[in-house]
């Protein structure tokens, strides 16, 4: 096996277990939709399992991506070439990073709702967000707030959570989202005024 091969289905797990973070969904549910055992579906994600055609084309259709996204295909360094967006829930994700695993950035775009969102959902992680533009609703536990353009929060998403667009227009943020709970390291902080 090359190495090139090797390195792909290697990095297959983490990006299977992004995706289906990022749609907010249970191994339970991604089993039912897709009839492989939640015990397989736990084995890929973890790297225990090599991924095989059989199992990537439900995993594929099911998470809405080519095969290519999930084998993530050799990128070109070309700068000009941005990722494919992916689309949840109405919402719109473009990935910023390319690795698989850690930290993942993505631009999000939520296009404004009539609709009040009052499903909090609850999964592994650990997410910063900032506001770029428009205004996003974040609720975390109790607590119910309202941001603004350059306005940032972090949060653990084991405790239920939910992210809408109050406003007349979408809202565009970037976020950060460790799926293991990895934390930001901050180096540097503006000093205290005294």
């Amino acid at each position: 096996m090359t190495d090139d091969l090797a390195t792909a289905l290697t990095s297959v797990g983490p990006r299977l277990r992004a995706l289906r973070q990022l749609g907010e969904a249970t191994l339970a549910q991604l089993s039912a939709t897709t009839g492989i055992s939640v015990s397989t579906l736990s084995r890929l994600e973890s790297g225990q399992r090599k991924p095989t055609l059989e199992l990537l084309l439900p995993l594929a259709k099911a998470h809405g991506v080519t095969l290519d996204e999930l084998v993530e295909a050799q990128p070109t360094d070309d700068p000009r070439i941005q990722a494919d967006p992916i689309h949840r829930h109405g919402r719109t994700f473009v990935p910023l990073t390319r690795q698989a695993g850690g930290l993942q950035a993505y631009k999000v775009v939520i296009p404004p709702t009539t609709e009040p969102d009052d499903d909090l959902k609850t999964h592994e992680g650990y997410e910063w967000l900032y506001v770029l533009s428009g205004r996003l609703r974040l609720r975390i536990g109790e607590h119910d707030l309202v941001l603004g353009p350059g306005e940032a929060a972090e949060f653990d998403t084991r405790l239920p959570h939910g992210l809408s667009n109050p406003g007349k227009r979408p809202v565009e943020l970037l976020t950060l989202f460790g799926t293991q709970g990895e934390r930001m390291h901050v180096r540097a902080k503006p000093r205290s005024k005294e």
